[in-house]
């Protein structure tokens, strides 16, 4: 059996629940809800899997703060041989504009503290991203780390529903991708 893991990043608690920094949770939620699947706990993260093929496909909401991310990522990653190019991480990107989402492998963390704490349990940051872009805040002297805590704006909120479709449809492009490669 090969196995690939896609975590979604937030922090957990309903006072994070719609905000930025938690969009890897809410595209998750919603790749569940889509399917007859369920979240179950796992240790420190709130678990799901599924067999497709000869593949498990594992999907993780740890449920440590932002800036531990990795310790569940690597742990799963490690129990069952996960190779960083079979993770997938779907997390906010301030760098990108809101409404834009990025596919990408490898790479620096652009100091996004949950990357960072990935790439530094994992000793590796070959794993691909799911990049949705959350903007910047307008005003330079609001810190970044208050924006990415605050919810989406009734604006973006309106927009969320087509943007969760892409994620979600860029997840399962990867997951073929990934298979088509893994059985070559």
């Amino acid at each position: 059996m090969k196995h690939l893991l896609i975590a979604g990043l937030g922090n957990p608690g309903s006072k994070y629940e719609k905000t930025r920094h938690n969009i890897g949770f809410i595209i998750l939620d919603s790749w569940l809800e889509d399917s007859s699947l369920s979240w179950g706990n796992d240790k420190n993260s709130i678990y799901s899997k599924y067999s497709q093929d000869e593949f498990t496909i594992h999907l993780v909401k740890p449920q440590e703060y932002m800036n531990l991310s990795g310790k569940e990522v690597a742990r799963i990653s490690k129990l069952y041989k996960i190779p960083p190019a079979n993770i997938l991480i779907v997390h906010d990107e301030i760098d990108i504009p809101f409404g834009k989402i990025k596919n990408k492998v490898g790479g620096g963390t652009a100091g996004h503290n949950g990357l960072g704490d990935i790439v530094e349990r994992l000793g590796d940051k070959g794993f691909h991203r799911l990049r949705f872009g959350v903007g910047k805040p307008v005003h330079p002297d609001f810190a970044v780390a208050d924006y990415v805590l605050q919810k989406f704006s009734s604006e973006e909120f309106d927009e969320l529903p087509k943007l969760i479709k892409e994620s979600k449809q860029r997840i399962h492009d990867w997951i073929k991708m990934r298979m088509v490669e893994l059985k070559e």
